[in-house]
């Protein structure tokens, strides 16, 4: 994970991880504004304009700043929007799980992470999964872990390549 500046530069000695696009984890975007009137607004626009889809958001509030969280269909374009637009911004890995078909599919995701003794920092459903398919955005605690668990419960595991095909 590296820390950007909002002009393109690299924040202290980040390093880059080799990490296809079908790679186990989706890259959660967070982007830091003032917590301003249109502040949510003017990062959106930015994505709006172009043809990459928004999947998932969440606004983390305080009372002075934002961190708006973001997962997008083509991180890889994402940087360059993230960049020239002067967002200051950083990475993150989440794992995304299609909701299974029980009666309580989230209870079902977090009982197989309870036995594995994973811990979810936080989650958040995307706005439309890979395929139309309700799908959940998990934060945790051991990434590698939490694939191998829910995987062995017949999970199904989205990758960035899954998000960026279209419906």
């Amino acid at each position: 994970m590296t820390a950007q500046n909002g002009e393109g530069g690299s924040i202290g000695t980040g390093f880059q991880t080799a990490r296809g696009r079908d790679w186990p984890s989706v890259r959660q975007f967070n982007v830091f504004v003032a917590n301003r009137v249109g502040g949510l607004m003017r990062v959106v626009r930015w994505f709006e304009m172009t043809d990459i889809r928004i999947v998932s958001i969440m606004v983390v509030d305080s009372a002075d700043c934002a961190i708006i969280r973001l997962v997008l269909s083509d991180p890889e374009r994402a940087i360059g929007i993230f960049e020239q637009a002067h967002l200051p911004y950083t990475e993150s890995d989440l794992l995304v799980v299609k909701l299974p078909d029980h009666s309580q599919p989230i209870l079902h995701i977090c009982k197989a992470l309870l036995e594995a003794e994973v811990n979810i920092h936080y989650a958040y459903p995307l706005l439309v999964g890979p395929s139309g398919y309700a799908s959940l955005a998990l934060h945790v605690d051991d990434h590698e872990a939490a694939v191998n668990t829910l995987r062995a419960k017949g999970h199904v595991i989205y990758s960035e390549k899954d998000l960026n095909q279209e419906e």
